[in-house]
C-alpha cells in the first residue's frame, strides 16, 4: 500500500496534506524519516509513525453504533447528516458504511463495516438474521396481535401484498404498549408497517439486537466502538452457518 494512503486512511488528512507531513520529516517507516508519499510499504510488516503515533493497521474495521434519531443510513447526503459523518476521520478515509439500514427516526443498534463480502453475507435473506426491536406503540398489545405477528402479516410492497415470515411480539408491561419485537428480514420500514397492519401506530422504535449482538448500552446515542474480538467471533460463527 503506498504510504500516503495508509496515513490518510487513519486521519491524518487528505493525501496532499500527508505529503506535507512527509516533506516535514514527521513520518517514519520503520525509525527512517520517510519523505516520499509514494514510497510502498507492508502494513502489517512495516511500523510506520506520524511524530509519535503508531499506526496500528487493520485490513477491515468493524464498529458498533447507537444510532441517534434524524440521522440516514447512508456514506453520503447533500440534506441530512449521516451516520458516517458522526465517525472520526480515520473510518470515514477507510470507507466504512452501514451495514444494512434503520429508518431516520430509528434508533439503537447498527453495525458498520469496510468488509464487503461481511456486509453481504449479514444481509443475506438466506441468513435470516434476527433483528431484535423495542418498540413504544399507541395501543395495547394482546394475544390477538401476538398471533398475528407470528402467523405473518400481510402488507404492501411496490404495488404487491405479500405475508412477512413469521415474527415474535412480546408486551414488555402490564399496559401492552411497550413491545419488543424480533423479525429475520428486513423490508422497508417492515416493523412499523406490520403494526399498521394491525391498525397501531408506533411512537418510537429502538434496535437492540443484530445478528447475534446485543446493543452495548454504555454508547450515547451517536456514539460508537470498535466490535470486541468475543462478538466478531459471535457474528462470524452466526453467519458462517448454512
Amino acid at each position: 500500500m503506498r504510504l500516503d494512503k495508509l496515513v490518510s486512511n487513519y486521519g491524518f488528512g487528505s493525501r496532499k496534506e500527508v505529503k506535507g507531513l512527509c516533506k516535514k520529516g514527521l513520518v517514519t517507516v520503520d525509525g527512517v524519516v520517510c519523505r516520499r508519499p509514494e514510497t510502498h510499504v507492508e502494513p502489517l510488516v512495516n511500523v510506520v509513525c506520524v511524530g509519535e503515533h503508531v499506526i496500528e493497521y487493520e485490513k477491515y474495521s468493524y464498529l458498533m453504533m447507537n444510532k441517534p434519531a434524524g440521522v440516514i443510513c447512508a456514506t453520503f447526503d447533500e440534506e441530512h447528516e449521516t451516520v458516517v459523518d458522526l465517525l472520526s476521520e480515520r473510518y470515514q478515509y477507510a470507507d466504512v458504511f452501514p451495514v444494512g439500514r434503520l429508518d431516520k427516526d430509528t434508533t439503537g443498534l447498527l453495525v458498520l463495516s469496510n468488509d464487503g463480502g461481511f456486509a453481504h453475507r449479514a444481509l443475506s435473506p438466506k441468513k435470516k438474521v434476527a433483528k431484535v426491536y423495542r418498540a413504544i406503540v399507541d395501543k395495547p398489545i394482546g394475544q390477538a396481535e401476538i398471533a398475528a405477528f407470528e402467523a405473518g402479516i400481510k402488507i404492501q410492497d411496490d404495488e404487491r401484498e405479500f405475508t412477512t415470515m413469521p415474527a415474535g411480539l412480546v408486551a414488555l408491561d402490564d399496559e401492552g404498549l411497550n413491545a419488543q419485537v424480533t423479525i429475520r428480514e428486513g423490508k422497508f420500514h417492515q416493523v412499523k408497517r406490520m403494526f399498521a397492519a394491525l391498525d397501531i401506530r408506533v411512537l418510537s422504535l429502538k434496535r437492540t439486537e443484530f445478528a447475534g449482538l446485543v446493543l452495548d448500552e454504555s454508547l450515547a446515542e451517536g456514539e460508537y466502538r470498535r466490535l470486541t474480538d468475543g462478538e466478531l467471533e459471535i457474528i462470524s460463527n452466526l453467519l458462517s452457518k448454512d
